[in-house]
């Protein structure tokens, strides 16, 4: 009969399913390996710009509405008052296993423009759904050094009670406050001058981490390649049942057994081993 059995159209149909479930497993695997290099890219942006030195919130941010992804991170240096009755909570921020909140603070600037400073993190009270106290910012002029990052788009089915808001969504806080906000980006506090004596948690350094994408995307490509190897072990398998009975297989068949014979312990060596044990 031979191999002709797997020409049949039952046989093209699993080759079939194969090839498309490797297909999958390589866009998994790329997918992963884009993600990966995401991280590197955010890696990348953490060790040019965190450190770096402040630049004009002017420079950074030339246009309230955009932000460049690259300038993620970048330390700006801005003056103006803080708007300490305009205070927001950002809610579900947990830190270190702690339920807590991101305390929102809009710096009024000369030109009448607001640029949002998140000024760190707060624990949620013992008792309520809000700090048990909150740090107050700088009165009068202030000058805040700050990290730019992207705000926050608006997630479908959060709230949030007076005072608290779920996403740093810039045009929601806009919205609220009825001046003209930067909606490109918001910076995260590094220093203010001149500085209280207690200020919330600050924002650390991201760790350096990849993620296990790499090894995720290097197991899809396994999992499409073995597809391949299962569908000629099968083939092979039926092959062999068709042709039981040709003499040529049959010999085979034979030396198989006595090389599956020979690597098998004799009852000598499997008595030595109980008792080695």
């Amino acid at each position: 009969m031979g191999w002709r059995f797997a020409l049949s159209r039952r046989w093209l149909g699993y080759l079939a399913l194969v090839v498309v479930f490797a297909v999958a497993c390589s866009f998994l695997a790329m997918w992963q390996l884009a993600r990966r290099e995401e991280a590197r890219q955010e890696i990348e942006r953490v060790e040019q710009n965190w450190d770096s030195a402040p630049v004009s919130l002017a420079e950074a941010l030339p246009d309230r509405e955009s932000f460049d992804a690259d300038d993620k991170w970048i330390p700006v240096e801005v003056t103006g008052t803080y708007l300490t009755d305009e205070q927001l909570l950002v809610r579900g921020r947990p830190l270190g296993g702690a339920a807590g909140f991101e305390v929102l603070v809009p710096l009024l600037l000369e030109d009448g423009s607001v640029f949002i400073v998140d000024r760190g993190w707060v624990p949620a009270g013992n008792e309520q759904d809000e700090p048990d106290a909150v740090p107050a910012p700088p009165t009068g002029e202030v000058t805040v050094v700050a990290r730019l990052k992207a705000g926050e788009p608006v997630v479908a089915g959060r709230s949030a009670p007076e005072g608290q808001i779920a996403t740093i969504n810039l045009p929601d806080i806009q919205e609220r406050l009825g001046m003209p906000v930067y909606t490109g980006a918001y910076g995260l506090l590094a220093s203010e001058s001149p500085a209280p004596s207690t200020r919330p948690t600050a924002t650390v350094r991201p760790e350096p981490d990849e993620g296990p994408h790499l090894s995720y995307a290097f197991q899809w490509f396994v999992f499409g390649l073995l597809a391949f190897v299962a569908l000629g072990w099968a083939i092979r398998q039926e092959y062999r049942y068709r042709n039981s009975d040709d003499p040529a297989e049959q010999e085979r068949a034979e030396r198989r057994r006595q090389k599956a014979a020979a690597r098998r312990p004799s009852d000598n060596e499997e008595e030595d081993a109980l008792l080695d044990r």
